[in-house]
């Protein structure tokens, strides 16, 4: 299953929490992904996903975010992942919370 190679990989790699669900309780930085999307031919499977990056400032959100685009540039490290795209990143500030965050979406492609 896609999403659990990835949140494995972004926990051993990055040195604050990766979740696929909001903590209950958030407090201090942490690391969202989901997966927007999946598609397969010729049975080679491609997956979308958004990893958001929560901080305490939008700095600190945006070097978090820069982070997590450098760990998952090394992803196809995996032998199951043969190819991995930034689609785009940007401030995604979650105003109804008032948390800083960033938002990097990729395009994942994987056996």
């Amino acid at each position: 299953m896609i999403e659990k190679t990835v949140l494995n990989y972004l926990s051993a790699t990055l040195s604050v929490p990766v979740c696929t669900e909001t903590p209950e309780k958030p407090h201090g930085e942490f690391v969202l992904i989901e997966k927007t999307g999946s598609g397969r031919n010729n049975k080679i499977n491609d997956a979308t996903f958004a990893i958001q990056s929560y901080a305490g400032t939008l700095l600190a959100a945006a070097e978090l975010n820069e982070t997590v685009k450098s760990a998952l540039d090394n992803i196809t490290d995996l032998d199951e992942i043969c190819r991995v795209s930034l689609n785009s990143d940007y401030n995604y500030t979650d105003t109804a919370s008032k948390r800083y965050r960033y938002q990097a979406v990729y395009d994942i492609t994987y056996y």
